[in-house]
């Protein structure tokens, strides 16, 4: 081994020209490495050739015939760019090896440009008056020709030795000819000089690159060896000659395939790789990649095949690198590794990152990349796609109930019933929760939207047979065309989101279209939520209240607290626009306890007889400490208990889980009153009525209108609500009326109390106050 200082050894003359091969090493890639740093400089060269030749043809036109200087300069032009011309037709510039004729060949090119230098020093010769003063201008060019040969042929010493010989030669033959001895002898000396130097040069390259060469073999080969026999692994060392059959098989990777090492040997390694697939053709794509890779002998890295071990496939990961001796082909060396553990793990987090695990279902980022690659094609065809997003009517209300396990085996069904709707131009996925998305690829025809729409609501809302319970849900659909209503997934998605929350709004099972409209109606829902956070603070709420009076006598019992909302720029709100977001922001649960501590505090300000009625959501039931809210609001105004009544609707009781039914009995036993709003519009049920005892049952507004139309349904229904509420022991009001014609058919019809715009709309408590006179009587009739 060579140090440092010393360098690498130097190789005998017969290789340094080119003369031989023998010696040992890979003498076919260190001549390729003499041809491509050649062929790095042609296109140097050919530009100082064409610099040349305009320098001469420049100095000696008009000393020397036409003809001849023609002659001359499209000689040399045609012999350079003509081996220029061979290598950008051949298109491989660098090559991977190269024989003895290779590097003959490319001699044999610059001794040619060496013939065609050599004749420029003997143009003046053809000058009819003797010796132009423009030899000088030929010297310098011939001389600044074989220093560029010295520098960029030098790697080539036979060749460059030759180029420089035979032009010095005819420069000082020229120069003698010429009458100048001392410059024909100082020519050839520089000319002996310089292919001295370029003999040096080209020998120490040569040395250089055969040093190198062999370096990377022994590094390769111990890289490969520690591979094959590190304990901690399972890598193997593989190995093929020339025509791609397996040689020196190891005997670790026969076992890996499970077969021994005589039955490997001289088998055609694709062949091997490709198992019973072979006969048939039918390859995976890594294994065409292999193939290729071998047929065109270049290197590879970490390709991970597919292979049959017995019944079971794994996956293999290979690396190679080709072989050559004496600048032939010999075959291929590598390792390889069993990698199908990984590749399991690989492709169960790739599931795991890509599906839910419930459901087995894509998720939201499988959804968003299908409906990404369907928008990029519609837009590229100018065609359409939709995108559905699907929520689940009432599927809170089981989840609550009878618990998330059930709720999960529930969404499991679900999933099951789209699969079945689905067809191949479409693909579903669950969002998240309760929501679900359908990709459509066509999305040209409305109609067959519309039409799936409905099957998948129609489908969703059949009863589902879940752990001996049965279970009723709906489903909302609202959709959206791309690129028409959205240019991007995000756009997309948010605009079917408008039109789900807008079909939800309008009481779900519906399916609605996207609409332009809806995004300013969504801007204006953002705006109200900004403004309703801070209007609680800054004193923009009031309670109103409206009179209940008796059915009989027109006498105020009690008043409902009724909330308002003025805002100092964009005036009074209406309460069917901010209620709503209250509760979807949970803002309904401080806003609702203000109102129970503004209403009790007024109505201490009432006759002892009258009463106030203040409307609870769910979200304040579900608050543990609403029964100390409750006494803390009666104990600050000096409130009696029986005076508050508080108001909830049907909808609270979806919430059964959360201990409803308990607040209730715990705010009865402080001898709070209780009120049923809207009956019989929501999820009605008499075992409501069974476990609470409410002391008044509300009628809504819609069967006081029906009934005064006198429609059939309507007046049964309030005929029944009274009776029944009678044999509880309950009073009912009814809610709504505005007319004579309404009132009495109310009394007719068993009402005990009335409330409505005929005794009297919302009012501040300034003005409530002043309808009892002093002696605690109704002041107006």
């Amino acid at each position: 081994m060579t140090t440092p200082s010393e360098g690498p050894s130097l190789p005998n003359w017969r290789l340094v020209l080119g003369l031989t091969n023998s010696g040992g090493g890979d003498w076919g890639r260190v001549r390729a490495a003499q041809l491509n740093a050649v062929r790095r400089l042609a296109p140097l060269r050919l530009a100082i050739t064409a610099i040349g030749v305009a320098a001469v043809c420049s100095a000696l036109r008009g000393h020397v015939a036409n003809w001849a200087l023609a002659g001359w300069a499209l000689a040399v032009t045609a012999v350079a760019g003509h081996s220029f011309y061979r290598k950008l037709r051949e298109g491989r510039w660098q090559v991977g090896s190269a024989s003895l004729r290779d590097l003959h060949v490319e001699s044999v090119w610059a001794m040619t440009m060496g013939f065609a230098w050599a004749s420029a020093p003997l143009l003046p010769l053809l000058a009819p008056h003797g010796p132009p003063a423009e030899m000088l201008v030929v010297w310098v060019v011939c001389t600044t020709m074989m220093s560029a040969a010295a520098m960029g042929l030098s790697v080539l010493p036979l060749a460059t030795v030759c180029y420089q010989l035979i032009v010095s030669g005819a420069l000082a033959f020229a120069t003698w000819r010429l009458g100048l001895p001392l410059v024909a002898l100082i020519a050839a000396l520089y000319g002996f000089g310089m292919a001295l130097v370029s003999l040096t040069t080209g020998r120490k390259f040569i040395a250089h690159e055969a040093a190198q060469l062999q370096l990377d073999e022994k590094n390769e080969v111990v890289s490969l060896l520690l591979r094959e026999f590190d304990d901690k692994g399972g890598d193997w060392m593989w190995q093929t000659d020339a025509g791609k059959c397996l040689t020196h098989v190891s005997p670790r990777f026969a076992v890996a395939l499970g077969l021994q090492p005589e039955a490997l040997e001289a088998k055609a390694l694709l062949q091997v790789l490709a198992g019973s697939r072979w006969d048939t053709g039918d390859f995976h794509a890594s294994l065409h990649e292999l193939a290729e890779r071998l047929k065109l002998r270049e290197a590879f890295s970490d390709l991970t095949i597919p292979v049959e071990v017995g019944d079971d496939l794994h996956w293999w990961e290979l690396s190679a690198s080709p072989r050559f001796e004496d600048g032939v082909f010999i075959g291929f060396r590598g390792v390889g590794s069993d990698v199908t553990a990984a590749r399991h793990a690989a492709d169960k987090i790739n599931q795991m990152a890509r599906f839910d695990p419930l459901t087995g279902l894509p998720n939201r980022l499988h959804v968003n990349e299908a409906l990404s690659s369907t928008l990029a094609q519609a837009d590229k065809w100018k065609g359409r796609c939709a995108f559905l997003m699907i929520d689940l009517d009432r599927f809170k209300a089981i989840n609550d109930t009878l618990g998330h396990p059930v709720g999960d085996r529930l969404l499991m069904r679900v999933a099951e019933r789209l699969r079945a709707l689905i067809s191949g131009h479409e693909s579903c996925g669950r969002l998240g929760g309760d929501e679900f998305g359908v990709v459509i690829a066509d999305g040209n025809d409305t109609t067959r939207i519309e039409a799936l729409s409905r099957a998948i609501i129609e489908s969703l809302s059949r009863p589902y047979e879940v752990d001996e319970h049965t279970l009723y849900i709906g489903a909302s659909i609202g959709y959206a065309v791309g690129p028409r209503d959205g240019q991007t997934v995000e756009t997309l998605v948010r605009s079917a989101d408008l039109a789900l929350y807008r079909a939800k709004d309008q009481g779900g099972g519906i399916v609605y279209a996207y609409e332009p409209q809806l995004h300013s109606h969504a801007e204006e829902r953002r705006v109200l939520e900004i403004a309703l956070r801070k209007a609680l603070e800054r004193d923009q709420l009031t309670v109103h209240y409206q009179p209940v009076v008796a059915a009989d006598t027109g006498a105020i019992e009690s008043f409902e607290a009724l909330l308002r909302w003025t805002h100092p720029e964009l005036g009074p709100i209406s309460p069917a626009k901010f209620v709503p977001i209250a509760e979807d922001t949970r803002l309904i649960g401080p806003i609702g306890d203000w109102v129970l501590m503004t209403a009790c505090t007024e109505a201490r300000n009432w006759p002892d007889h009258v009463r106030i009625a203040v409307n609870v959501s769910a979200e304040q039931l579900m608050n543990g400490n609403f029964v100390g809210t409750v006494v803390q609001a009666l104990a600050r105004s000096g409130l009696a208990a029986n005076r508050l009544e508080l108001e909830v609707t049907e909808s609270v009781f979806l919430r059964e889980g959360g201990g409803v039914t308990d607040m209730l009995d715990k705010l009865l036993s402080l001898g709070v009153r209780l009120s049923l709003d809207d009956f019989g519009t929501g999820y009605s049920s008499l075992g409501y009525l069974a476990k609470i005892r409410f002391n008044t049952i509300k009628i809504d507004r819609s069967f006081v209108q029906a009934a005064a139309k006198n429609v059939a349904e309507a007046i049964a229904i309030i005929r029944a609500v009274v009776t029944l509420a009678s044999s509880l022991d309950m009073t009912t009001t009814a809610e709504g009326i505005e007319t004579d014609r309404e009132l009495t058919l109310m009394r007719d019809l068993g009402a005990k109390k009335i409330q409505g715009f005929l005794f009297g709309r919302p009012m501040p408590a300034r003005d409530a106050l002043k309808l009892f006179n002093r002696d605690g009587e109704r002041a107006v009739a």
